[in-house]
């Protein structure tokens, strides 16, 4: 080997040795930018908790002696659909779910599972338990387009609009007159779902539904 090349040779190993060192800088940089801490963890986040993912539904921020400052949380397992308070310190830190989003169309519900299909191809399906969904489940009027997180490839959770405009299927007749008559009745929505309304709601209204408390809101 000529000198000239073993110089090109070192030169070149030197720099393999600068970029190897760069990319692994870079992937730790990458690593604590994707990091949250526990004040990040706010309502809607999406984070790594137990090695799962989860959202945050819930948030309180605590200040306790000594102004020690705690966070208060109710978080959902986005795999199990499990709901748990929990509560993290000053200190915690947590990764960031790599997740996207995809529009998904509910199709039909049938004895607690719920299937879909990707909006843009409707061969591909997929069911969700209704645990998975939550309490709001019973608000989905198949057509419905909602948006899907997708975590590894798959579609793991739904996002409920958090109103809803149904018809309402069945009611005793309405009362006549004043609408700030006092007092509630049960109506069954299109859905099958029954909530409390008031005394003027007759058969054929639409209601305007909060799904995330599942309470009337006003006829539309």
């Amino acid at each position: 080997m000529t000198e000239t090349k073993f110089r090109h040779s070192v030169l070149n190993i030197r720099i393999l040795i600068i970029m190897i060192c760069l990319g692994i800088r870079y992937s730790i940089f990458e690593f604590y930018e994707k990091m949250l801490n526990y004040f990040d963890l706010r309502k809607g986040v999406l984070f790594i908790l137990d090695g799962q993912p989860h959202e945050v539904l819930e948030f309180q921020q605590i200040i306790k002696a000594q102004d020690a400052t705690v966070i208060r949380t109710k978080v959902k397992n986005l795999l199990t659909g499990k709901i748990v308070d929990r509560t993290f310190h000053k200190g915690d830190s947590f990764e960031e779910t790599e997740s996207e989003t995809a529009k998904v169309k509910f199709i039909y519900a049938n004895r607690g599972k719920y299937m879909f299909c990707r909006a843009d191809d409707p061969s591909e399906r997929f069911e969700l338990a209704e645990e998975k969904i939550g309490g709001g489940a019973k608000f989905l009027v198949p057509g419905t387009i909602l948006d899907g997180v997708v975590y590894e490839d798959r579609v793991i959770s739904v996002t409920l609009p958090i109103k809803a405009q149904l018809k309402v299927k069945e009611a005793a007749p309405g009362v006549k007159g004043n609408r700030s008559q006092s007092g509630t009745k049960a109506v069954v929505l299109e859905t099958g779902a029954t909530i409390q309304a008031p005394l003027f709601v007759e058969q054929g209204d639409i209601l305007e539904i909060n799904t995330e408390t599942g309470e009337y809101s006003k006829r539309v």
